[in-house]
């Protein structure tokens, strides 16, 4: 870490890199999410040497940025580093036994449950202390991609009892927008149908986490199923000297239906 420090330190310091110099903390914006991108391919790859090489890529967006509040003095990365070390502890008191400043001992939980439970009420106080905390949806970007916003939007409210007991409720509801925006339609009125559209797949969203599984992920593998089976279609069209444009919906539609069991081999993580 020092190493790399250093390192930035000196591309940004005069005589380094004309462009490292130039960045703020604005200009760097779209480079924090391409390198999370990354990341999360070289996860889904399987390979360990590309995963090790976008972890840092994304470690030097962090450095990047502390070493620009470094020089506006306003922190350093070690008090990031220190930051995120201190609210582990502070989160963990049952594993690392640390007693309330009211003197209250560490709790003893039993299950993950109690776990997020307890989880939610440190970081309400946390919140509370920095004048925050007058709702349980904050710390929710507004910036994430709008499925896993859901995801976490919903998972926040349940914390505090807003939840279908099981996920046959929220089922129910995936059915009940349906029809809404069925309604809609039928209406013609544009804004309405957005609006219900809206609804139908916020509701999808909550399925989704009531089943255990990440809606932002299940979408990824759904247009990784259809890019694969379109594929086909193209490969197969141009094996008969067709362009997919000169072909018609019902060759295309038989070629999309024997690509179902060429996609059905995409690995889970795609």
């Amino acid at each position: 870490m020092e190493r790399l420090l250093d390192i930035m330190a000196r591309l940004r310091a005069p005589g380094g890199c004309p462009w490292d110099r130039e960045q703020t903390l604005q200009t760097l914006r779209p480079y924090v999410l391409e390198e999370t991108y990354e990341v999360l391919e070289a996860i889904d790859a399987g390979d360990p040497a590309a995963h090790r090489e976008e972890l840092g890529d994304l470690l030097l967006q962090i450095v990047f940025q502390a070493r620009i509040a470094e020089e506006e003095r306003r922190f350093d990365f070690a008090a990031v580093a220190d930051a995120i070390s201190d609210k582990l502890v502070s989160r963990h008191p049952h594993v690392f036994g640390t007693t309330a400043a009211d003197g209250t001992p560490p709790p003893v939980v039993k299950d993950s449950d109690a776990l997020l439970r307890q989880w939610a009420a440190l970081k309400r106080k946390e919140n509370e202390a920095k004048g925050g905390g007058k709702s349980v949806l904050e710390g929710v970007p507004r910036e994430m991609p709008a499925l896993a916003r859901a995801e976490r939007l919903t998972e926040k409210a349940s914390r505090v009892g807003f939840d279908w007991p099981d996920a046959s409720g929220a089922r129910a509801k995936v059915s009940e927008e349906l029809v809404e925006l069925d309604e809609a339609i039928a209406s013609g009125d544009r804004a309405r149908m957005e609006d219900e559209l809206g609804d139908l797949l916020f509701a999808g969203a909550n399925l989704a986490r009531k089943l255990g599984i990440p809606p932002e992920e299940a979408l990824r593998r759904a247009l990784g199923r259809f890019v694969a089976r379109f594929q086909h279609v193209e490969a197969e069209l141009a094996r008969r000297g067709i362009r997919p444009g000169e072909a018609t919906l019902e060759e295309m539609d038989r070629l999309w239906e024997e690509a179902k069991g060429v996609s059905e081999n995409i690995p889970r993580s795609t």
